[in-house]
């Protein structure tokens, strides 16, 4: 197991890992070993907290000190939160906070399996997940406002153009933007989206650009999804488009995704903290994985990341499946497979 060579960083890459609830700890556990395997001692890992647990030891779900030792890294691996579906005073959810903290601006979500080959920008900082909800009559009439800012949008779709360039320069076909939106119902939000987003995808002629509603977009998605590149879309449209484009590839266990800023990105597996089978070494750690892939492809460390990649794919095509993938096999078992092949 001979650490990547040819990556530009030369001095240990500071990166946090963060295991937060259920099976989170278990599945970090398991990329951080793959990820050693493939870098050797090009990372040096800190511990840090944040989640449900720590929120009910402590009455802080993000700890500054946390926040602090994210200060000093280059990026962080995040595991999973357990968050309730009733309100708990004091709590809101610890992610949802540090993306906003730490401006972390795009989320990207690849959607790879056979002919699919596709990625999912979703803005990561407002829209409906701005979270600004009040009672209109208590009880009775909740009101929920949704935030589109040219500023977001500007930076999230340049993101996603300059994605797709990259893509286009590693994989050969010409780059495709595809802008999600439902402008022709909500005229100024989604309006001001879709035409911040026209505007810019105009300064990257050699994008090819279209647009789809977002409900046609669900069914075009499902039906062909091979034909799509890189989609970008607000931030709840981004949530519920990756999650059934997860669907498509093998299912939310193997699916990564990385919070991106311009300074920092916080990488996590799409899944949740599945507290029903939290300690069974069940968990499919593929997703975390595969979320580690993308966070050192972020800190410079492209090499390595192409190398997990690799072993991922020959994992994928032989190695032992999970239950979740309809096979008997444990957490140990799949990574003692992916070892084997880094």
């Amino acid at each position: 197991m001979t650490p990547t060579s040819g990556d530009s960083a030369l001095a240990p890459v500071r990166l946090a890992r963060i295991g937060g609830d259920g099976i989170g700890p278990e599945v970090v556990d398991a990329a951080v070993r793959i990820v050693d395997a493939v870098c050797g001692d090009r990372i040096e890992w800190v511990e840090a907290e944040m989640g449900w647990g720590i929120f009910e030891r402590t009455g802080r779900a993000l700890p500054e000190a946390t926040v602090t030792i994210l200060a000093g890294c280059a990026g962080a691996l995040f595991g999973a939160v357990s968050s309730p579906s009733h309100a708990v005073d004091g709590y809101r959810s610890p992610i949802v906070d540090l993306r906003r903290r730490l401006d972390l601006y795009a989320n990207v979500r690849p959607l790879r399996a056979g002919a699919i080959d596709a990625v999912v920008v979703r803005e990561n900082t407002e829209g409906l997940y701005a979270g600004r909800e009040r009672w209109q009559r208590e009880g009775e009439v909740a009101i929920a406002e949704r935030v589109i800012s040219r500023r977001a949008t500007e930076r999230t779709v340049r993101f996603a153009c300059e994605l797709a360039l990259s893509r286009a320069a590693r994989r050969g076909p010409s780059p495709r933007l595809t802008v999600v939106h439902k402008a022709n119902v909500l005229r100024l939000s989604d309006g001001l989206f879709r035409e911040t987003a026209l505007e810019v995808a105009a300064g990257f002629p050699e994008i090819e650009v279209e647009e789809q509603l977002v409900d046609s977009m669900a069914y075009r998605l499902i039906l062909e999804p091979e034909r799509y590149d890189v989609i970008v879309a607000p931030n709840l449209y981004g949530d519920i488009l990756s999650d059934a484009g997860a669907a498509l590839v093998g299912g939310l266990g193997v699916v990564g995704s990385a919070n991106c800023g311009e300074r920092f990105c916080l990488a996590e597996p799409v899944h949740g903290s599945a507290p029903d089978i939290a300690g069974r070494g069940v968990a499919n750690p593929v997703a975390a994985v595969a979320s580690a892939a993308l966070l050192l492809d972020r800190v410079g460390l492209g090499n390595a990341a192409a190398r997990v990649q690799e072993v991922l794919a020959e994992h994928g095509a032989a190695g032992p499946r999970t239950p979740d993938r309809g096979g008997g096999g444990k957490t140990e078992k799949a990574v003692a497979d992916l070892l084997r092949r880094v």
